[in-house]
């Protein structure tokens, strides 16, 4: 992987997971109790040896820069490795960052002064295990100009994702988007599924850069990767199919776009399952991240009275203090306190929240710094929720933010 160079697009405002993203970028957002999401995609490049890796930042980007400063300068400048943050700096224009291809537009010089053989686009807000390198030995096995993930779905849930149209050598001939008929075009990998874009492509850098410029240069273009600089080269290039090989080894393919509370909330909570869906303990692929400088947790009062600090079926990250209430199927993120008497049912408690004495919270996510009053119910009556300011899903999950 020495001649491969990774640009992670992480500039998305992530508009969709407001309020969690009110005061920062969406990569930067907690999820697992310690992680922040882009932890899962930087440790896909670390464990498959990708040691040149840009961050595309924009959006309320400080939280993520300071994360990827103090957690990820792990690389050695002195052999030409990094992990490089890269604002825009209007180098090529007077825009900030237009679109994903305009992103990498504008940092053109930068990939050229590195001379990579292949350049691979990544998106840094999904939560999957992927060992970049196998990607790239197909790539090269089939001789490609530009590759593309996929993954096998049922063609059921076709109509949320773009699927791709792939001939019997695996050569991608078109895009579907969302497909609403019923009958999307059927996978080489397995006729039974169909194939759809993962949003991670690896392109022969010279192809990448003329893409870039022509695209540059059209005024009707929006300069999305997907929907401007794709489509055209799929008729001009040699454009494969990388089936997605997942290393997370569970009994069905994971791969999560968190990019709604709802979907966010489903992929906390999926952590605390007696067998869950993704592996966190995996330490042949582990996920690494900036490691909270906290004490160790703590749980107070046993059986005083009729208080009794317990949790159950849950996340406790460090820091954590249980004084005298009850957490079940939750997940504690960093500094968390909940006092007595309190009870917390599947929830997702961020960083440095407080929940005073005698609440009683179901179906919740608590902001990071929230302190919330004593008798503070939420998750029950979603039209006190929304009067109280809360924010509540369709799915009906509610959100408190500070």
């Amino acid at each position: 992987m020495e001649k491969v160079l990774a640009i992670l697009l992480a500039g998305g405002a992530g508009e969709r997971l407001s309020p969690l993203t009110l005061h920062t970028a969406k990569p930067a957002v907690p999820f697992g109790g310690i992680y922040r999401i882009i932890d899962f995609t930087l440790s896909n490049c670390l464990n498959s040896g990708l040691r040149k890796v840009f961050v595309m930042t924009q959006y309320k980007s400080l939280d993520l820069t300071r994360h990827i400063r103090d957690g990820w300068s792990i690389f050695s400048g002195e052999i030409g490795e990094f992990i490089e943050t890269m604002p825009p700096m209007k180098r090529m224009h007077d825009d900030w960052y237009l679109g994903t291809a305009d992103a990498v537009y504008q940092n053109i010089e930068s990939i050229e002064a590195e001379a990579p053989d292949t350049v691979l686009i990544l998106s840094a807000d999904h939560i999957y295990k992927m060992n970049y390198g196998e990607m790239s030995e197909w790539h090269r096995k089939q001789k490609a100009d530009i590759t593309i993930a996929t993954i096998q779905i049922p063609p059921e849930e076709s109509g949320r994702f773009g699927v791709a149209q792939i001939d019997p050598s695996y050569r991608i001939i078109g895009f579907e988007e969302k497909p609403q008929h019923g009958h999307p075009a059927r996978s080489p990998f397995d006729p039974t599924m169909v194939s759809a874009s993962m949003g991670i492509y690896l392109f022969n850098t010279q192809i990448l850069l003329d893409a870039l410029r022509s695209d540059a240069a059209d005024c009707a273009s929006s300069h999305d990767f997907g929907k401007d600089i794709l489509p055209r080269l799929i008729r001009a290039h040699r454009v494969t199919a990388y089936d997605f090989h997942d290393l997370n080894a569970k009994r069905v393919r994971y791969w999560r776009d968190v990019g709604t509370l709802d979907a966010y909330y489903d992929a906390n909570l999926d952590l605390v399952s007696v067998i869950p869906e993704f592996n966190l303990y995996d330490k042949a692929w582990p996920i690494r991240t900036n490691p909270p400088m906290y004490p160790p947790a703590k749980f107070v009062f046993a059986q005083e009275g009729n208080r009794m600090g317990v949790a159950i079926d849950s996340i406790i990250a460090p820091g954590v203090i249980i004084s005298g209430a009850r957490v079940q199927k939750s997940v504690i993120s960093p500094g968390v306190r909940v006092n007595s008497y309190s009870v917390v049912d599947d929830s997702i408690l961020l960083l440095n929240a407080e929940i005073g004495r005698h609440c009683h919270l179901k179906r919740v996510i608590v902001c990071p710094n929230v302190k919330l009053p004593e008798g503070t119910r939420a998750g029950f009556d979603f039209n006190a929720d929304r009067a109280a300011g809360y924010t509540v899903t369709d799915s009906g999950i509610t959100v408190i933010a500070a």
